[in-house]
């Protein structure tokens, strides 16, 4: 065995960042490199990198600058840049920053172990964003059980081939290619026998999964998941609305542990700024869908994405998307003001939106979002609901002044996705033995970003 080592992993981005982030760690384990949660302490330091919005890249740059401080005082400090800004920027990344060690495309993760072994023994400068988009199911497992994690993403394809016009998915991710059915399987058995009982299941655009390559389609691979044993939950991301099948809709009413909760990214209100966008739908087509998803699932959670201020778009365009949304009625929403990306076909479009403007669209979009969000956990007030128990509560300022010491703060999500924090008795033997464990608890309190409420299962007996 190696001596240990210490990595740090800085991910900005996406749910498929983070399971990359993991990937990372596993090759890098036999090498001896072990991650840590503390940066002061690392030997090796990897940016995970995301580009598809502006103001993610601006993060990875700003970070790097706290970083070059770092080395100056630490030249054996290896520092490299990983993930989409890597694939897309390249070598162009080393000549901005020329302190840093690598740059690791999205493509070359499995050869991560190679780059750090050349770095260690040569202190060579290296580039490798070369490759075709693939998946790889030979990831070495660390050491580390994932025994305190009761959820877990599993990617399940990689890459996109919608080519939105103002999307760099498809040029940093890679085409679309779907992983084998059974490999999935065995990944979600493997880490049920570890503890986790909730797993996500990743990709661009999951309701694509399997065509491509004639595997099984994705509804199918739902109901292989649903009957895996100790598994108790299953949620996904992300949805592309062209491809939301009836099929898949109707597992929302038949598969018992299919989470209540959907992200549909809708993008725009308007037919003629979709139609802009590339996006292969009109605002009747996803109202539509909306309505299936709500007959089969009269509960389930809805969340979407939305662009303001894409090019040309009109005050018009822009109150149909605010129509929409008082339609659909979204529990919540993801808001970015429209930014040009490399490589995207929107950034030639004619008629871009001034800055001004589309902050001001963007904050009318925030405050009626903000109001569907409180009425909807308003309206969740005195229901009982089944949580997952994920950990103790980073936040621990709504705990009753009158309450003892002993009793901690937990949380966990509801089936539709929405965050509850509520009150338990600390176990004497370990601080995690309540995590994994579900739970009924009774609303209280409604938050704008969460809920609290009353534990009605008692949880010392859980054990």
């Amino acid at each position: 065995m190696n001596k240990r080592k210490n990595l740090y992993i800085h991910t900005i981005g996406c749910q498929m960042n983070i399971y990359d982030a993991e990937r990372m760690g596993r090759y890098l384990y036999p090498l001896g490199y072990v991650v840590t949660p503390f940066l002061e302490m690392a030997d090796l330091i990897i940016i995970n990198t995301c580009s598809v919005r502006e103001k993610a890249e601006q993060k990875t740059y700003s970070f790097l600058g706290r970083l070059v401080g770092m080395k100056k005082k630490q030249p054996g400090l290896i520092i490299g840049v990983g993930g989409c800004v890597a694939q897309q920027e390249g070598i162009r990344i080393l000549q901005r920053v020329p302190q840093i060690d690598f740059v690791i495309g999205t493509h070359a993760i499995s050869r991560l172990p190679q780059v750090i072994e050349k770095i260690e023994k040569n202190k060579a400068f290296v580039v490798d964003i070369d490759g075709i988009s693939t998946i790889e199911d030979d990831v070495p497992c660390a050491d580390d059980k994932k025994k305190d994690h009761v959820t877990a993403f599993i990617t399940i394809m990689k890459g996109c081939d919608n080519y939105c016009t103002y999307c760099v998915v498809p040029f940093v991710r890679g085409r679309e290619i779907s992983r084998l059915p059974e490999a999935i399987i065995h990944e979600i058995n493997t880490s049920v026998l570890s503890g986790v009982r909730e797993v996500t299941l990743l990709g661009q655009n999951v309701n694509s999964y399997g065509q491509k390559q004639g595997l099984c389609s994705f509804h199918e691979l739902l109901s292989r998941v649903n009957d895996i044993g100790g598994l108790w939950r299953i949620r996904f991301t992300t949805s592309h609305p062209k491809d939301l099948s009836d099929d898949l809709i109707r597992c929302f009413g038949n598969l018992k542990k299919l989470c209540h909760h959907i992200h549909l990214p809708v993008q725009s209100g308007s037919n003629r700024i979709l139609k802009l966008m590339n996006r292969h739908y009109t605002r009747e087509q996803y109202i539509e869908k909306v309505d299936k998803l709500r007959q089969y699932s009269p509960d389930i959670g809805i969340t979407s994405d939305v662009i303001v201020g894409f090019p040309g778009e009109s005050r018009d365009d822009f109150n149909e998307t605010l129509d929409l949304i008082n339609h659909v009625k979204y529990d919540s929403l993801f808001m970015f003001k429209y930014s040009d990306r490399p490589n995207a076909p929107a950034t030639r479009f004619p008629d871009k939106i001034s800055g001004p403007e589309k902050k001001e669209r963007f904050e009318e979009l925030l405050a009626l979002q903000k109001k569907l969000t409180e009425k909807k956990h308003q309206d969740l007030l005195e229901s009982v609901m089944h949580i997952l128990i994920e950990g103790k509560s980073k936040k621990q300022t709504e705990i009753p002044k009158d309450k003892k010491s002993s009793m901690e703060q937990w949380t966990g999500r509801t089936s539709t996705n929405k965050i509850v924090n509520f009150l338990g008795n600390q176990d004497e033997d370990t601080d995690n033995s309540l995590v994994g464990k579900m739970i009924e608890v009774k609303i209280t309190k409604a938050f704008p970003h969460s809920l609290w409420g009353e534990a009605l299962t008692p949880l010392v007996k859980l054990r």
